[in-house]
């Protein structure tokens, strides 16, 4: 019988533990069930600010309209952790503030992108950069990443734009082996730097006044030129007779 009482009386204080577990547990559901949600970003959608993206700059608008919903993500993910932290300010300061620098950044860029085939689309992009909360919690709409695409030769209405014509590099001397690799790297720039002034005039139609052309891009380009062709000189004169002159292949023209 002793045995039988001290039975039941265990039984009794598991049974009594069982109901304490049970009810702390209800408790901690219904804290969780009043729990208010952790913020969420809400920024506005930057793709149909662009218009119509030539193809050569698709795949880099894409990259950074994906970076943007990476951005997002990363900042609603600070949300959660971060909770509690910090003063009134703290959102601001360490979230969106930030937030709005990294979107300005991806945004240029893409203004940017577009502005080497096309016309600089004119964005607002203090607006489109600035991000806001949603309080309530809850994902806001993800930014698109499909753009429209211009037609092929689409244009502005304005002519065709002109591009540079440069006198080649002519009469050089035997160049010695051991200047070679340094005179072709140049010689290859020269190059690099017509095909970026004719992108420059094909993104600045109808920019400034009558002298602009000559005085942003001919004239920039003829300076690059006459540093580049005396390294030319140069090189070859640690090896050999130092050719002279070669400033004469520097200045441009336009050509149509």
């Amino acid at each position: 019988m002793q045995f039988s009482r001290s039975s039941a009386r265990r039984w009794q204080i598991a049974g009594v533990a069982a109901v304490a577990v049970a009810l702390t547990g209800a408790g901690l559901g219904v804290a969780s069930a009043g729990e208010t949600a952790a913020p969420t970003v809400s920024c506005p959608a930057v793709a149909g600010a662009l218009g119509a993206v030539p193809a050569r700059a698709q795949a880099e608008i894409q990259r950074n309209l994906a970076q943007l919903n990476t951005q997002i993500a990363e900042a609603n993910k600070r949300l959660v952790t971060s909770a509690g932290e910090g003063g009134p300010n703290f959102i601001q300061n360490a979230i969106l503030g930030p937030l709005k620098d990294k979107r300005v950044a991806a945004i240029n860029r893409m203004a940017t992108a577009i502005g080497r085939s096309a016309p600089k689309p004119d964005l607002d992009v203090q607006r489109l950069a600035t991000c806001t909360l949603n309080k309530g919690g809850g994902a806001a709409a993800p930014e698109p990443t499909a753009v429209k695409t211009a037609a092929p030769g689409a244009g502005t209405g304005t002519a065709a734009a002109p591009t540079v014509a440069c006198p080649a590099v002519s009469g050089l001397p035997s160049i010695p082996a051991q200047a070679r690799d340094e005179v072709t790297r140049n010689l290859e720039l020269l190059d690099t730097q017509i095909a970026e002034a004719n992108r420059r005039l094909a993104t600045t139609v109808g920019q400034g006044g009558p002298n602009f052309i000559r005085n942003a891009i001919l004239g920039p380009l003829e300076d690059k030129r006459v540093a580049t062709l005396n390294r030319i000189e140069t090189a070859i004169g640690r090896h050999a007779a130092k050719p002279e002159g070669l400033e004469r292949f520097a200045p441009c023209t336009l050509a149509g």
